[in-house]
């Protein structure tokens, strides 16, 4: 990571609005932010450019976020990323099956940008998420 430029974050979301406005806000954050609108497609920018930080749907259509992960754990190169399931999807069978594809945490939407904010400098100051007061449980 560049301290100057923060991290390098990904964002898979198929709902464009929503990922512009997760990329604008990360912007603002100092982070520097790409945009994939497909499982596939992130998996494809991951490889090519690993970033810091995955925040992936789950609810992608031909290849959801569990399927994103499990590509992205299995290949050496994307493997010590950080991810994070950023979804709609809250049950806890849900929590379990982020986990097993390989998600070090799972956030249920809408999530703050305070949180997002304290998330991301956990992350930057090599912790396991959160800086500052608050616990995120991270999975595994």
């Amino acid at each position: 990571m560049d301290e100057r430029n923060g991290l390098r974050v990904l964002v898979i979301e198929d709902n464009a609005d929503a990922a512009e406005t997760l990329r604008d806000l990360l912007a603002l954050f100092g982070h520097q932010a790409e945009i994939a609108h497909t499982g596939a497609d992130g998996v494809e920018v991951a490889r090519r450019r690993p970033p810091d930080v995955v925040l992936c749907d789950i609810g992608l259509p031909e290849m959801d976020g569990y399927a994103v992960a499990r590509e992205l754990r299995a290949d050496p190169l994307t493997a010590p990323i950080r991810l994070v399931a950023l979804t709609g999807y809250g049950q806890d069978s849900d929590r379990l099956r982020a986990a097993a594809a390989g998600f070090d945490l799972h956030l249920v939407k809408p999530v703050g940008p305070d949180l997002l904010k304290r998330l991301l400098a956990g992350f930057a100051e090599g912790g396991p998420g959160v800086a500052g007061p608050g616990n995120l449980q991270p999975q595994g």
